[in-house]
């Protein structure tokens, strides 16, 4: 199993998915430097590219009448990022439930020189698109969570009956 070296407070995770964005002028604000909810849009994108990434894309959600919806999101900022800054998200499995019906995934959000700027950890679940009600997803998006790198205190998601 392959780990990171570079950790936040001296955890070990296992590989994220990690991608690299190129920020935009309209992602700062009037202090310049990267506007807070600008943030959690990257870590949204970062979450549906590992999804589209894995060839299960947005027409796939559609197939399955299907989409995620975000029960609390939790974002914790470390270092600002200044205008013109590019950064990099890094994505990892910090939670499941048995059949993958809820999740929590924590992002590290680094700016150009690797620095931890931004975590964020969102809970989730999905959404039958039809009915408005909560349901299981299908197996695949399950095995999918499951492949995404996991942290270091990983645990599973125990649902009431």
């Amino acid at each position: 199993m392959l780990y990171l070296t570079k950790t936040n407070k001296q955890k070990t995770y296992q590989m994220p998915y990690t991608i690299k964005f190129l920020t935009k002028w309209s992602d700062f604000d009037a202090n310049r430097h990267m506007r807070h909810t600008a943030y959690n849009d990257y870590a949204a994108e970062a979450r549906l590219r590992y999804f589209k990434n894995k060839g299960f894309d947005l027409e796939n959600f559609q197939k399955h009448n299907l989409g995620p919806v975000l029960f609390s999101e939790n974002t914790i900022f470390r270092k600002e990022i200044k205008i013109g800054a590019d950064i990099q998200v890094k994505s990892f499995l910090a939670a499941i439930s048995k059949n993958g019906e809820r999740c929590k995934i924590y992002h590290q959000i680094l700016d150009e020189k690797g620095n931890l700027s931004a975590e964020i950890t969102v809970y989730l679940a999905w959404i039958d698109l039809t009915k408005r009600k909560l349901t299981i997803p299908p197996q695949e998006i399950k095995d999918l969570l499951l492949d995404l790198g996991k942290t270091e205190n990983f645990e599973t998601i125990e649902l009431k009956k």
